[in-house]
């Protein structure tokens, strides 16, 4: 019988998704035996900050990431937009198993919509990109910072001594967990175009680990690993990590001929808006990414970046 160890963060929602990763991967090699082993990062630990105050980078991937070099697991799971765009050489994403809708939900106790909530609402968001589309439509919204699991965030919103008129979160992890009802609106992708990567899991393991790679590798899709390797050259095109409101998103159509890239730039207030979008074969989605990118920087977005 073989025997793997995949690492994961403790978050209901992060075990969640190694669990459906591992689900797919037993029913590829019936005889082989999964142990999961959690990790609590320092992206966990330290939730009472803005995540661009700890060092944006790696924030929930390093001691993954070093357990992986150690030896001590086989495979980390990933909420593919936590990964740094920049991987390190001995460490590989050898599958993108699975990727929900990428888009985000507004949840509200009292019910509100993002046309509704009453002038001068309190919304809650830890995250620039939220919060810049957000005052993009909404520019009267008050941004209040928000972090930690979903659980805890979905708890505060729903506490009627809370100081939130609503929150965002993404959809894919509500869905996951089975708590899709508490999402008040679906917010469209014209109002709100997600992060890079957003929805998808990635499977880390490391590069001279030719026995783990056969093993994984039944379980990629090449449509998601097209879509989210644009999305991610996109953003590494620009600089970016989560301290910039950057947003991409990416599509395969049904036939698997056309790679469909958005990108949005915006600045924190989200008064100034650069937008970009183009097409290719799946099998170019690195440098479709990257030439959004350029695109993006002579429309603009360098400007928008570069602000103090």
């Amino acid at each position: 019988m073989l025997r793997l160890r995949a690492g994961t963060r403790g978050s209901a929602l992060a075990r969640r998704q190694t669990e459906l990763v591992l689900d797919r991967l037993r029913a590829a090699w019936p005889d082989l035996y999964c142990e999961v082993v959690t990790f609590s990062t320092r992206g966990d630990r330290v939730a009472d900050k803005p995540l661009p105050q700890i060092g944006g980078k790696g924030l929930f991937t390093a001691e993954l990431e070093a357990a992986l070099r150690e030896g001590t697991i086989h495979l980390a799971v990933h909420s593919l937009k936590d990964l740094p765009t920049e991987l390190p050489d001995d460490l590989m994403l050898a599958a993108f198993p699975l990727r929900e809708d990428p888009r985000d939900v507004l949840v509200s106790r009292a019910g509100y919509t993002l046309e509704t909530l009453p002038p001068g609402a309190t919304v809650g968001t830890g995250s620039p990109r939220r919060a810049a589309q957000l005052l993009a439509r909404r520019p009267d919204l008050r941004i209040l910072g928000l972090r930690g699991n979903v659980d805890t965030r979905l708890r505060k919103a729903l506490d009627p001594q809370g100081p939130y008129d609503a929150i965002v979160l993404a959809r894919a992890g509500l869905a996951r967990l089975g708590l899709s009802d508490h999402a008040t609106e679906t917010l469209p992708l014209e109002i709100m175009l997600p992060a890079p990567g957003q929805g998808a899991l990635g499977v880390q393991v490391r590069a001279d680990d030719d026995l783990v790679r056969e093993l994984i590798a039944p379980l990629d899709d090449p449509r998601i690993r097209a879509a989210v390797t644009a999305e991610r050259a996109f953003l590494a095109g620009l600089g970016g990590g989560c301290a910039i409101p950057v947003a991409a998103y990416g599509e395969v159509d049904p036939e698997g001929t056309t790679l469909t890239l958005r990108g949005r730039i915006l600045s924190p207030d989200g008064r100034h808006v650069v937008e970009v979008v183009d097409r290719s074969a799946p099998q170019e989605a690195e440098q479709l990414g990257a030439t959004l990118a350029s695109r993006a920087l002579a429309q603009g977005a360098d400007a928008i970046l570069n602000s103090p």
